[in-house]
């Protein structure tokens, strides 16, 4: 799938634990960058859209595995970080463990999301916009959504508007992952038979200079 010259568009979702609460989805075009954004509910109109869309891949924003040497991400257990959580970490890169309260719902749901839509025949990978958005080098949406709007749009997106929602602008940042994965343009961070976290392409000593700037004088 890597190279240059492909055609398509990706799917970016940006996954609530429940399915009351909006789910961000993001169809974003390969080569033009241009973005159709949306917000979704229940599981069965996430997939319906997604193979509906029939893109190179699917990019969420959830986790989609749980750490080696855990049955079930319910169970009692002094294992707490996926290899790659610990990478993130290393990088300086702010995360909500898995196993902390509302995350256990969010990862049960991204576990069933991602069987449903591999059944389907997509492929699956799992995104993180706040740690894609540290590496680009655009806000995360805590520091304004219209600043995160605009840094996406400098990133050549096509397609956004003013007032748009926080799960919308993170769906359409894991799109833009989900862009430069089928690009060949991506850090694979963890152990692949453990489960990855896709981040855009990680500079040589990013994580050193970011820990270093921390802190501070």
């Amino acid at each position: 799938m890597e190279g240059e010259g492909l055609m398509g568009r990706v799917v970016g979702l940006d996954l609530a634990g429940s399915e009351r609460r909006d789910t961000g989805f993001c169809l974003l075009d390969v080569e033009t960058l241009e973005a159709e954004v949306s917000v979704l509910h229940g599981d069965e109109e996430i997939v319906g859209e997604c193979v509906r869309a029939r893109p190179l891949v699917v990019a969420v924003d959830a986790p989609l595995s749980i750490p080696r040497g855990r049955r079930s991400i319910d169970e009692r257990s002094p294992v707490h970080f996926r290899r790659c959580d610990l990478e993130l970490r290393r990088l300086g890169i702010k995360f909500f463990p898995i196993t902390l309260g509302p995350m256990r719902m969010l990862t049960k749901r991204g576990m069933r999301l991602k069987e449903l839509l591999e059944e389907a025949g997509l492929e699956v990978i799992e995104v993180y916009p706040g740690g894609a958005q540290d590496i680009l080098g655009i806000p995360r949406k805590n520091r304004g959504l219209e600043e995160l709007r605009r840094g996406l749009e400098e990133l050549g997106i096509r397609g956004l508007r003013p007032g748009m929602t926080g799960d919308e602008l993170d769906a359409v940042t894991a799109a833009y992952v989900g862009v430069l994965y089928v690009r060949g343009e991506y850090t694979a961070l963890g152990d692949p038979e453990e489960g990855l976290i896709i981040m855009p392409r990680i500079p040589a000593g990013w994580g050193a200079k970011k820990q270093l700037s921390n802190r501070g004088p």
